[in-house]
């Protein structure tokens, strides 16, 4: 304690000891006859703590850990829209050389596969309405005397528009085998060898426009925010249920440390996590990584820390572990389905696309894609990253004075 012949002014003491509750030293500063306590007091008990709880619950790091990896790759494979070998019924009534060889032209191009040939237009309409087939082609009988008359030889084909991904893709895929077939017919009528204009596309960052390397790293944001938001939320609901929170109210330790005792275990763990995914990514999905991996971990670390922050808000209003599911599923599906990681957002309603703009993982997935898929560097999304950050402060600050009001 300060001596009364000593000056007021600048006189700083130091305290030094140990709680015997949370087994950590605590330091604790006066200035005068006030004591000033450090902000994170008690984070690296509970820091000791958590880790110590996670490590010794098996059941919690296989939950965190392997479904996370089956979704990855259920995913990464059903999440595919290069739509190829749909089945096709064909009604034949030409029977002859050019019309064989237009069916060919068909599953030539990998769109449709046959699967059978129908005898009538009736049976080939109920083909498609029983679902056995999603094309019907309709080859009538004089397409070849009029395709060597030089007439307009006509292909019926009817499409299955119950799924409009698939119809999409007939209809274009049928669309261009026509004209590709026209334009070699009357270039070489005209005895030309070149077209009068062509157009040269070069595809740039996904040459073979493969649907996994679209839809896998926003697969990635998904999974990371399903695992560790309900791992978090879970968190002071157990302590809650199994009796041990009281203990950690009366403890002398601050409403900071606590929190950020709670986040920093699981971070450690989701950025393993992290890790297994972009290795399954690049390996299993052979998915390049054109961008630097220091800037994908740092992006990485910074939305984990924001899914992390969201699932302790969610625990510290949630009063039971199925309450605390419930409440996590609330942000779970917005974030697949507002997020751009199926949909474009740019497609959405402007409720929906604003409803996405409030999502972290509409930020990371963005983020992801560009460094992944673009080579980006963080300084050309500086406004994501710093979009993310706040996000993850703000969560967490109202956490810590979510759980003060509990306190009072």
């Amino acid at each position: 304690m300060p001596n009364s012949k000593t000056p007021a002014l600048a006189h700083w003491s130091l305290e030094l000891g140990v709680s015997l509750e949370l087994g950590a030293w605590c330091l604790v500063f006066y200035s005068g006859r006030s004591p000033v306590k450090p902000p994170f007091r008690g984070f690296t008990a509970i820091l000791y703590k958590e880790f110590h709880v996670v490590l010794r619950d098996p059941l919690t790091l296989f939950f965190m850990f392997f479904p996370p990896l089956i979704e990855m790759i259920a995913f990464g494979y059903a999440l595919d829209n290069d739509v190829k070998h749909m089945a096709m019924i064909v009604f034949n009534e030409d029977r002859t050389v050019e019309s064989r060889q237009i069916i060919d032209r068909f599953v030539n191009t990998q769109t449709f596969r046959v699967v059978g040939e129908a005898r009538s237009v009736a049976e080939l309409a109920a083909a498609i309405r029983q679902g056995k087939a999603y094309v019907g082609l309709q080859i009538p009988p004089n397409f070849t005397r009029d395709l060597r008359a030089g007439r307009n030889a006509q292909v019926q084909m009817l499409i299955d528009g119950s799924s409009s991904t698939i119809a999409s893709s007939a209809l274009n895929t049928a669309l261009g085998v026509s004209f590709r077939e026209s334009v070699f017919r009357l270039l070489a009528e005209a005895g030309r060898r070149e077209l009068p204009m062509e157009v040269r596309p070069q595809i740039l960052y996904n040459p073979a426009m493969r649907s996994p390397n679209f839809f896998v790293p926003g697969v990635i944001g998904v999974v990371l925010q399903i695992a560790t938001t309900f791992a978090t939320a879970m968190s002071l609901v157990r302590e809650r249920e199994r009796g041990t929170l009281e203990q950690l109210l009366v403890s002398p330790l601050s409403r900071w440390g606590l929190m950020l005792g709670k986040i920093v275990p699981y971070l450690c763990i989701g950025m393993l996590m992290a890790s297994g995914l972009i290795a399954v990514m690049h390996w299993l999905f052979d998915v390049p990584i054109a961008g630097s991996l220091t800037a994908l971990f740092a992006a990485i670390v910074i939305y984990i820390f924001c899914l992390l922050s969201l699932g302790l808000l969610v625990s510290t209003r949630a009063q039971n572990q199925i309450q605390a599911l419930q409440m996590s599923m609330v942000f779970i599906m917005p974030s697949v389905f507002f997020s751009g990681f199926i949909f474009p957002r740019e497609t959405m309603p402007w409720i929906f696309y604003g409803i996405g703009a409030l999502l972290p993982t509409t930020y990371f997935i963005e983020l992801a894609r560009a460094i992944i898929l673009r080579g980006a560097s963080l300084t050309d999304f500086w406004q994501h990253l710093v979009i993310l950050a706040a996000m993850g402060l703000a969560l967490f600050t109202l956490c810590a004075l979510r759980f003060k009001q509990k306190i009072a």
